[in-house]
C-alpha cells in the first residue's frame, strides 16, 4: 500500500493539503472534548475556548519553529521557513509551546495550571492520534525497509509506516488517560504526568525505526527529549502526589 495524493482538493487555486485537514479537525475535536470534560476539572467550557484561542497558534508556530531549527540547511528563505502546508511540524516544540501557554492563560485566569493540564492532555493524544495520518499522505515520517504485511509503500520501498505505530498508541493512551482521570480521585498534574511517561515511552521506540529523525549530535533528539519527559513525568507524579490537590 502507498501513501495516496496529499491534496484533499483545490479552491481558487490553492490545495488545501490532507496534512492540515487532518491537523485542524484534531484540534478541533480535542477543544471539544475538553469543554466537555472542563466542569469536572472546576472550570468551565468557556475558559476552554479562551485559554484554545492562544494555545492552538502558539503550538502551532513552537511545532513549526522547532522543526525548522533542527533543519536550517534546509530552511535557508523566510517562505520555506512559513510554508507549513508542505509538512513540517515537530511535536515536541508543539507540546513544549502550547503547555507553556496554557500555563501562562491559567495562571491569570486564576486556574491552576496542572488542573487545566490534565483536563486538555488525554485529547492531546487523541489529536496526535489523527494528525499522524497527515504524515501518511505526505509520505513522511516513516520507518526504513521491512517485509512486514502491514508496510507501506513509499519512494518504490516497503518501509515501516511509523505513523500509524504511534497513531494506534495515542487512541489507546487517549481513553486510558480519559479513565484515570474520571475514574480515579487524582492529583493535579498526575494524567499529564502519566502522559508525558508513557507517550515519550512510545516515541523513544518507534524513533528508532524512524529515518528522517531531527538529530541533536549523534543522537536523535525525539528520544533525548522522551528521555528528559520521562523522567520529568515521574518527578511530577511523584510531585503531585505528595502535594496532592483534588
Amino acid at each position: 500500500m502507498g501513501h495516496p495524493d496529499p491534496i484533499a482538493f483545490t479552491i481558487f487555486g490553492i490545495d488545501i493539503r490532507w496534512y492540515g485537514i487532518l491537523i485542524a479537525c484534531g484540534m478541533l475535536l480535542a477543544v471539544l472534548l475538553s469543554c466537555r470534560r472542563a466542569p469536572r476539572h472546576g472550570f468551565t467550557g468557556d475558559d476552554v475556548l479562551d485559554i484554545a484561542l492562544w494555545m492552538l497558534p502558539i503550538g502551532v508556530i513552537g511545532a513549526r519553529a522547532y522543526y525548522v531549527l533542527f533543519n536550517l540547511d534546509y530552511y535557508t528563505t523566510l517562505r520555506s521557513m512559513l510554508d507549513i502546508r508542505s509538512g513540517g511540524l515537530a511535536i515536541h516544540g508543539g507540546l513544549i509551546f502550547g503547555i507553556l501557554t496554557v500555563i501562562v492563560i491559567a495562571r491569570r485566569k486564576n486556574i491552576e495550571p496542572l488542573n487545566v493540564l490534565d483536563c486538555f492532555i488525554p485529547t492531546v493524544a487523541l489529536a496526535q492520534a489523527i494528525g499522524r495520518w497527515g504524515n501518511f499522505f505526505n509520505g513522511e515520517a516513516h520507518g526504513g525497509p521491512t517485509d512486514l504485511p502491514w508496510a507501506i509503500l513509499v519512494d518504490g520501498e516497503m518501509v515501516h509506516p511509523t505513523f500509524l505505530y504511534e497513531s494506534i498508541w495515542c487512541v489507546i493512551l487517549f481513553f486510558a488517560l480519559s479513565w484515570f482521570d474520571k475514574n480515579k480521585r487524582t492529583a493535579h498534574g498526575q494524567t499529564l504526568s502519566l502522559y508525558l511517561i508513557f507517550y515519550s515511552l512510545e516515541r523513544f521506540f518507534v524513533e528508532s525505526l524512524r529515518t528522517d529523525s531531527l538529530m541533536i549530535g549523534p543522537f536523535r533528539q525525539a528520544q533525548v527529549i522522551s528521555v528528559c519527559a520521562i523522567v520529568f513525568g515521574i518527578l511530577l507524579y511523584r510531585y503531585s502526589s505528595i502535594n496532592k490537590r483534588i
